[in-house]
């Protein structure tokens, strides 16, 4: 199956150079461009690409908001890919929907990488980034069960085993092998998990175990 990126970035250089990593890839082939935000949210809508590549700094609607509009109207995955990785753009970007967040300093073959792990539903963060969350989540305050939120101590217990399990970054493969289900019904729970949650992405759903405190 060949995936379809649509390339969101101000930089005209830095889209040749993305759209030429991409389109020498096996599989991958770039469908449209945009400059801005809301150039972006327009093209998601009308070509449907599997994945949109994002900046998050772009003149008017910036890439944190375009990736709610595009991940709320369900239109594609995102992919942040941009150079700046302070603390508000990660989180901005995580909570917005992104299933994942690379900075522009990774190479080819870790970029196209991440935009087939996206497409295949899987989250991708950053190295520099997962250390930064993981810091972060150790820096807040334990839940005690009463703090656990309501959606979260209303799933059933595998649903709870399968969330935190997101938490520590498994796949689908990894959820399976943990748990000692098929990798068809890790697929399944993630998807009732994500729903119950109301999360748009699996990475939404890890930063939703950790602060609940099962992860």
């Amino acid at each position: 199956m060949t995936v379809r990126v649509l390339i969101a970035d101000d930089h005209a250089a830095i889209r040749s150079g993305l759209r030429l990593i991409l389109e020498t890839a096996d599989g991958l082939t770039v469908v449209g461009e945009a400059a801005d935000g809301a150039s972006a949210v327009t093209n998601a809508r009308a070509l449907r690409p599997d994945v949109v590549l994002m900046d998050i700094r772009m003149p008017g609607t910036d890439g944190i908001a375009a990736t709610r509009a595009i991940v709320t109207d369900v239109l594609a995955d995102v992919l942040v890919l941009t150079t700046f990785d302070l603390d508000e753009y990660v989180f901005g970007a995580l909570r917005a929907g992104a299933a994942g967040f690379l900075l522009k300093t990774a190479d080819a073959p870790t970029l196209v990488d991440a935009v087939r792990r996206v497409a295949a539903g899987e989250g991708v963060v950053a190295p520099e980034v997962t250390r930064r969350l993981l810091t972060a989540f150790a820096r807040a305050p334990e839940h005690t069960e009463q703090e656990v939120p309501a959606d979260v101590a209303a799933l059933t217990e595998r649903e709870r085993e399968v969330l935190a399990g997101l938490g520590q970054g498994l796949s689908n493969a990894g959820l399976a092998e943990s748990l000692g289900i098929t990798e068809a019904t890790a697929k399944t729970h993630v998807s009732r998990v994500l729903a119950k949650l109301g999360c748009t992405s699996r990475v939404q759903a890890a930063i939703r175990a950790r602060e609940a405190g099962l992860a």
